[in-house]
């Protein structure tokens, strides 16, 4: 059996949490696509584990596997498993033969298109997750399985090292060094290939997986990012590479879609919304400068920045790094019936419902209005309308998202409570105006509640359901 875990809004929505909460009934953790930007912080017998590429079941024991969706930085990979090592833990960790890997000029590029797309730009890690699945549908990557195959490599790097040399030195004027040097890079790379093969950490990724199942094992499919990301389902062209979304399960591992589909699909949603970058916002409060579209800070609302200031400290809505605030805003539904539509979630866990705690009222962005205005296509209009008011799903372009504006719906505010003794007496024991928050979410999403977080910790969740019970 398999159980999918998928972010349904822009990411950040806990999702290492939910994983490390139901891995213990799974054999198997699998990661289907995204890169070293998808950062998961994992708590495992009174230790904190911060992983950006190693799956996060593989600090429990279990078997953990980066499939043929995943973008792979060797480097990355073996830095996180030797630190896990100098921890006392022993991770197995396997590699699809068929994942893509991110090599030193695809970092270098990365970070030279952001800067020459300027208003356009996605606002990357820089850590050449792009530039490489560039290279995949271009059919010049380089994969896990040519690390193996010396001549493969050496041609590999042949073919397409000049190229990018090239863009990088008369395209875009800048100087190249090591990170396009065939020599070093194939010397470097193929000892991450002698290694990988030494530890036998390489697989055939939809084979390894299928046998497990057929053993009666359980597999957890594990994706990055959110639904509203997704190249092929979110805000083009504010997105990442790579489908998050369920679909993005059985491409990026192998498996077939009745398999995946046979299995338990997990949509993870936090409380309200956060997001980091520029593009629409709907349901947002207050702005953050230098990423809320036309924001001005000078004829801001004093009580929505109020607010926004305090879901943030409530919610840690800071940048790990750099401490710039995030974007905050109220929960959006347009965009968790999206989500729920393109994953066909079985179930739903909810997070962060502690963080709005204390407020007099917490309010939902029910549906959108449509500036028709400059809005020409009456298709796209009739399909996204549920009568001639109101939008209930988002719109196909962000343009036309940026259109819309959020339609809100008010609730109770819930008191502060005791959280741990909350998740300890189950969920009858949540605020009764928060129960009401979640059961209007469950019911407008037709999908069950599985799990509610009610506070960071993995004990602090209120386990409703478990996915393969």
């Amino acid at each position: 059996m398999t159980v999918t875990i998928v972010g349904a809004q822009l990411g950040d929505e806990g999702k290492g949490g939910v994983v490390d909460l139901y891995g213990d009934t799974a054999d198997v953790v699998a990661r289907y696509q995204g890169g070293d930007n998808a950062g998961h912080t994992v708590v495992h017998d009174g230790e904190e584990y911060k992983l950006s590429l190693v799956p996060s079941g593989a600090v429990r024991d279990k078997v953990g596997v980066l499939g043929n969706g995943c973008v792979v930085n060797p480097e990355t990979l073996f830095e996180e498993i030797d630190a896990l090592r100098e921890r006392g833990l022993d991770p197995d960790v396997r590699v699809a033969e068929r994942a893509h890997v991110i090599l030193p000029y695809h970092r270098a590029l990365d970070g030279i298109e952001e800067e020459e797309k300027d208003d356009l730009a996605a606002g990357t890690t820089g850590r050449g997750i792009g530039p490489t699945y560039e290279d995949k549908a271009g059919r010049r990557g380089v994969r896990i399985g040519d690390l193996l195959d010396p001549d493969a490599l050496r041609e590999r790097l042949e073919y397409v090292v000049p190229q990018k040399k090239a863009l990088a030195e008369k395209v875009f004027e800048k100087e190249t060094g090591e990170a396009f040097d065939i020599d070093a890079l194939y010397d470097t790379y193929r000892e991450f290939g002698e290694r990988l093969a030494e530890e036998n950490m390489t697989v055939d990724c939809g084979s390894f997986l299928q046998e497990r199942i057929d053993a009666d094992e359980s597999v957890m499919l594990e994706g990055a990012q959110g639904t509203s990301i997704d190249i092929d389902h979110g805000i083009y062209p504010y997105v990442t590479s790579s489908n998050p979304t369920a679909g993005g399960a059985t491409v990026g591992t192998g498996l077939g879609p009745t398999v995946v589909g046979q299995g338990e699909v997990v949509g993870i949603i936090k409380a309200y919304l956060s997001r980091v970058g520029t593009g629409p916002l709907p349901t947002e409060l207050g702005g953050v400068e230098g990423q809320t579209p036309d924001y001005d800070p000078a004829g801001a609302s004093a009580d929505e920045e109020e607010l926004a200031t305090y879901i943030r400290d409530e919610g840690g809505e800071y940048g790990t790094v750099t401490g710039r605030p995030r974007r905050v805003g109220w929960l959006d539904m347009p965009m968790l019936r999206h989500a729920a539509r393109a994953n066909g979630f079985t179930g739903l866990a909810i997070n962060h419902i502690d963080v709005l705690a204390g407020l007099d009222e917490v309010k939902v962005g029910h549906s959108y209005e449509f500036d028709t205005a400059e809005q020409s296509s009456a298709g796209t209009q009739n399909a996204m309308r549920s009568d001639d008011d109101e939008l209930l799903t988002m719109p196909p372009t962000t343009e036309q998202w940026g259109r819309c504006e959020a339609t809100l719906k008010t609730f109770d505010g819930w008191a502060d409570v005791d959280w741990a003794a909350v998740a300890e007496e189950g969920y009858d024991a949540i605020p009764e105006n928060a129960r009401t928050y979640l059961e209007y979410v469950s019911d407008e999403l037709e999908t069950p509640i599985y799990a509610v977080g009610v506070g960071p910790g993995r004990e602090e969740t209120v386990i409703v359901e478990t996915p393969d019970e």
